[in-house]
């Protein structure tokens, strides 16, 4: 670069926030909504944006857009659209892995290019379960093609995810710092980026159907046509094994007088998952209830253990199901399992605080986290996203808990939708949406809200509802994250970044600096969020373009679209949500994830440089 820029106060203290930031995203001391916040603040107070924009950012087309996408995948969700797909799916594929996989991921992949990824992944969650349970293919054959061709559905679209989303904003700042003689910088069209979508999803599918043999494990027992999994998958894969019984409480057991919480934590106990001190028995029963004289508990374990703890403490094992025969009934209810999604507001609160029992009706019997297998202490585990609760409960409070946007379950359960009479005005105001795109010049938000405000005046929606369906820690992580990039090309921090780049890299040709900026791009999508990877890069990858000649915008795309390419480690939202019910290991991510790491470097590389 000719220019000669040299390092300016402003820019030392963008820097500065620009290490910390990463560093905070990273290794994530506190939550990274937090840090974004903190980093837009800090911005503010240093002077570096200017205090009349430092919170345009909440008010961007790019916020607002995804606001409504959110709002548009919530009103198809609720009105049962994903169990019409779910018997379309079962009907085409048969019951074969190599019909099945195309169809999910494909189908996955289109509705991610319209809708986030992670909302698609956790609509087709109880799907793919569905589909396990009814052709015994496992689930974890299934589940990481899915979560993968989801991701890269994203990039069918301008929409399909927060990078690309954000990307024309970023485009639309560095207009406004461009050096003299350069030509403002076009923004791109919903459609512009669909070949390249399509390439890469058609690569991924092609990439499970020809090596997922190898590349996939096939853990937990086939399954049978009962709603849940099969004792067998339960006792394997988190040693839960042994029936339900009915203990008596007689008058001298020294349970008399104490919570069901200190009954849990006495030595060899078995799972208590109902009582009946009352009236009527129930199930989950909260760990301040009391137990006198007379109680009936429902425990399950094995006969020995149940004998033992039976003895030890005066009870009286009843030699049938007399009281919970109804409620342990595999047709009332069962194991499940239930995933913590991101977001949540259960996150950093213990299975004790968040009182699941009493406000959910759900026993957890075992969590899955990343592998491993907890089973102890488990009223002071604190949850983290990503994490598979092994629960227990009947099916109509799973059904419950299944519409609670603080979870998603993840077993095939009977689903009553709420509204299936709605699904026609779902599906009117999302073709409105998607043809006011296509066929006006209206901004991408206000096509996207005509759309949600159609869902709730319709009624598909309550605006309740809406509220809930949006996940305000995205839209906190993007918003703040906004006035980063500005700072960055206000400052000439990114123009001095590439400028700086281009001396360490010399003549490098064109492709290799795409190579290195797609690389870089990956690297830092995998230990931070992919909308601040976006956020930092695109500045400096448009002035690196500049500098060398090359298509600004171009470069600008490869940053946004590499920031997708987040495999090989359960990092990615999309990888967390799916790793509990699949069973996944941190090695089977590494194992399928770098073949398609390179294959999607490789197939968009390719493609952007011939299309564009």
């Amino acid at each position: 670069m000719e220019s000669g820029l040299t390092l300016t106060g402003d820019m030392m203290l963008v820097l500065t926030v620009l290490v910390v930031t990463i560093g905070l995203f990273a290794f994530e001391v506190v939550r990274i909504d937090i840090v974004a916040v903190c980093i837009m603040v800090m911005l503010g107070l240093l002077g570096l944006v200017p205090a009349a924009e430092l919170f345009h950012g909440f008010a961007s087309n790019a916020v607002i857009s995804i606001i409504a996408v959110m709002i548009l995948g919530a009103g198809l969700d609720r009105t049962g659209v994903m169990a019409v797909v779910a018997r379309f799916i079962l009907r085409v594929g048969g019951n074969t892995a190599r019909r099945i996989v195309p169809l999910i991921s494909g189908m996955v992949g289109g509705i991610s290019g319209i809708m986030q990824n992670v909302g698609a992944t956790a609509l087709f969650l109880p799907v793919v379960s569905k589909i396990s349970v009814r052709t015994d293919i496992p689930l974890s054959r299934l589940l990481m093609p899915m979560g993968f061709c989801a991701i890269m559905g994203g990039t069918l679209t301008m929409v399909g995810s927060s990078p690309l989303i954000l990307l024309n904003d970023l485009i639309l700042a560095s207009n406004a710092s461009l050096p003299p003689g350069v030509e403002t910088l076009p923004t791109f069209h919903l459609f512009d980026v669909t070949l390249v979508g399509l390439s890469l999803l058609t690569a991924g599918i092609l990439y499970f159907l020809l090596l997922g043999k190898w590349l996939l494990p096939a853990r937990g027992e086939k399954t049978s046509g009962a709603p849940g999994r099969t004792k067998t998958y339960f006792a394997d894969t988190y040693g839960i094994e042994g029936d339900v019984f009915e203990l008596l409480v007689t008058v001298d057991s020294p349970l008399v007088g104490m919570t069901v919480g200190d009954a849990e934590q006495l030595p060899g106990a078995p799972r208590l998952l109902g009582i009946r001190n009352t009236e009527e028995p129930r199930l989950a029963p909260p760990s301040d209830e009391m137990i006198w004289v007379g109680t009936v508990l429902g425990v399950m374990g094995t006969r020995e253990r149940v004998g033992r703890f039976a003895l030890d403490n005066q009870c009286r094992v009843q030699p049938h199901l007399r009281t919970f025969g109804g409620l342990f009934n595999p047709s009332r209810g069962g194991i499940s399992e239930v995933v913590i999604p991101p977001g949540s507001r259960l996150i950093g609160q213990s299975i004790g605080e968040a009182r699941l029992r009493k406000r959910y009706g759900i026993s957890v019997l075992a969590i899955n986290r990343r592998g491993e297998i907890i089973t102890d202490h488990l009223r002071e585990q604190v949850m983290e996203t990503g994490d598979c609760l092994v629960s227990h409960s009947t099916w109509r409070d799973l059904a419950a808990v299944q519409r609670d946007k603080e979870f998603i379950v993840a077993t095939d359960i009977p689903k009553e939708e709420q509204r299936p009479q709605k699904v026609r005005p779902a599906l009117l105001f999302f073709a409105i949406s998607i043809g006011m795109i296509v066929f006006t010049d209206f901004r991408l938000a206000i096509c996207l809200l005509v759309g949600a405000l159609g869902m709730v005046l319709s009624g598909v929606l309550s605006m309740d509802e809406a509220y809930g369906s949006v996940s305000w820690k995205t839209v906190f992580l993007l918003a703040s994250l906004i006035p980063l990039g500005q700072a960055m090309e206000r400052t000439g921090t990114a123009a001095w970044i590439a400028q700086e780049a281009l001396a360490v890299l010399g003549n490098m040709p064109d492709l290799a600096i795409q190579i290195m900026l797609a690389v870089l791009a990956t690297a830092f999508s995998l230990v931070m969020s992919n909308v601040g990877a976006t956020t930092i890069l695109v500045p400096i990858a448009i002035s690196l373009a500049i500098a060398t000649g090359a298509n600004p915008v171009m470069y600008a795309l490869i940053i946004a679209l590499s920031t997708s390419n987040a495999f090989i480690l359960p990092t990615h939202q999309v990888n967390a949500l799916i790793m509990g019910p699949g069973g996944y290991s941190v090695a089977d991510f590494i194992r399928a994830g770098t073949g398609m790491t390179v294959l999607f470097l490789v197939v968009m590389l390719t493609v952007v440089n011939l299309v564009f």
